[in-house]
């Protein structure tokens, strides 16, 4: 069952969207080398809440904090802490808010200091294949051309996409139907309608696809070691196109 949204609902998960970007732009300005994850977790909850919004991950199946913070060879779902960020990684975070029972989801990757060539090219592919998938968001679409167009940009980048972890529908729940791969055959999914309400999240690591669970029995890393990216947003499904609702 596919939860279409009227346009009030879409302006109340705007107002959420928009409280998470802006999340994410105070925790961009903040990530130096030395910050301590614990501390960008600290920020996000105290800039969420000072909105009036309240953290959509904390207390979700357990989790155990604000941000999913995650770190080079970590995909997604790290628990912030006590660790310092280091010149050269990159690091990824994954955000949420509820405004009025509406959730906003969004999520980007970002450098620590100077980062290698590869590591960039990495962000902007990840970045570029969350674009080129939204551009083709449309009422009337499979949504396989959506997935499809993600992973050929990542993979003819020289990159994989992650299979396992996708993107998801959203609303009065964070995770809603339909689930949202980011690959397969672009005739395969459900037809897109104006009022649905997706999160698409690209998950692409500079090796193979494949990945396994740390023993927290949250964070998921790459398989190989190599580092992975992670952008994600929330769209709106329009006659016209994607409306994006995590803009800053």
């Amino acid at each position: 069952m596919i939860n279409i949204k009227t346009d009030a609902q879409i302006e109340i998960m705007r107002k959420a969207g928009k409280i998470v970007a802006d999340t994410l732009h105070v925790l961009e300005l903040a990530i130096t080398p030395g910050i301590t994850t614990g501390k960008l977790d600290a920020m996000a909850e105290e800039y969420i809440t000072s909105c009036g919004a309240i953290p959509a991950f904390k207390g979700y199946r357990g989790f155990p904090a604000t941000a999913c913070i995650s770190i080079d060879e970590e995909v997604v779902h790290g628990i912030p802490g006590d660790r310092q960020l280091v010149e050269g990684q990159i690091v990824s975070i994954d955000l949420g808010a509820v405004v009025d029972g509406y959730y906003g989801d969004s999520a980007a990757t970002f450098a620590v200091g100077e980062i290698s060539e590869e590591k960039q090219k990495l962000l902007d592919v990840t970045k570029r294949s969350l674009e080129v998938g939204i551009s083709k968001v449309k009422a009337g679409v499979k949504l396989g051309v959506v997935s499809s167009s993600i992973q050929e940009v990542a993979e003819a980048a020289g990159f994989s996409v992650v299979r396992e972890m996708v993107g998801h529908g959203i609303g009065q729940k964070l995770h809603e139907e339909p689930q949202v791969p980011h690959f397969g055959p672009a005739n395969s999914g459900p037809i897109l309608k104006k009022g649905m309400v997706l999160a698409i999240e690209p998950m692409v690591n500079q090796g193979d696809f494949k990945i396994n669970q740390k023993p927290d029995g949250w964070t998921i890393i790459t398989a190989d070691g190599l580092v992975s990216a992670h952008f994600e947003h929330t769209v709106a499904i329009t006659e016209n196109g994607a409306d994006i609702l995590t803009l800053s």
